[in-house]
């Protein structure tokens, strides 16, 4: 076992690690953090997407050793500490960005990287972006439209698949 310690969510956090130890099972089983999803275990659904030194990551294809001594943010650290949503999570409840909810913090997370990189993301930017993430339930179109809304940007205009 061997001891890692990162930021998460602006608090310090630590725990003992076999090598092996995945970041998301790091966040999740040891810190409880269960916000972010295991979805798949092979990196293709998007559900366990993190921000590790302010790049989104899936967690699940980090080790939690390769995390020591970062800044990471997961969906837990996303709202004011009142509970408030943040523009991105306030756009997906208002435009119905979500059905299960299982995708949601992975998608949100997502979201949140595209915004800081591409502030005003065409409808076209966003779906590339969003490759990644994997939604069972929404068609994506309501999530798009989210994410235009987040970005201050009309979303009239986005055509129902």
């Amino acid at each position: 076992m061997t001891k890692v310690s990162m930021t998460v969510n602006g608090r310090p956090m630590s725990g003992e690690v076999e090598g092996r130890t995945l970041l998301v099972s790091f966040l999740r089983d040891q810190q409880g953090l269960t916000g972010t999803h295991v979805g798949c275990d092979t990196s293709q659904c998007g559900a366990c997407v993190v921000h590790v030194d302010g790049k989104a990551v899936k967690s699940c294809t980090m080790l939690a050793l390769e995390a020591e001594g970062a800044e990471v943010a997961t969906i837990e650290g996303q709202a004011a500490p009142d509970g408030t949503l943040n523009a991105i999570q306030a756009a997906f409840q208002e435009h119905h960005g979500l059905q299960c909810g299982f995708c949601t913090p992975g998608m949100v997370m997502s979201a949140a990287a595209l915004l800081k990189e591409n502030p005003k993301p065409s409808e076209g930017e966003i779906r590339h972006y969003l490759e990644g993430n994997l939604c069972r339930c929404t068609g994506y179109h309501n999530i798009v439209k989210a994410i235009m809304a987040a970005s201050g940007q009309d979303v009239t205009s986005i055509a129902a698949e």
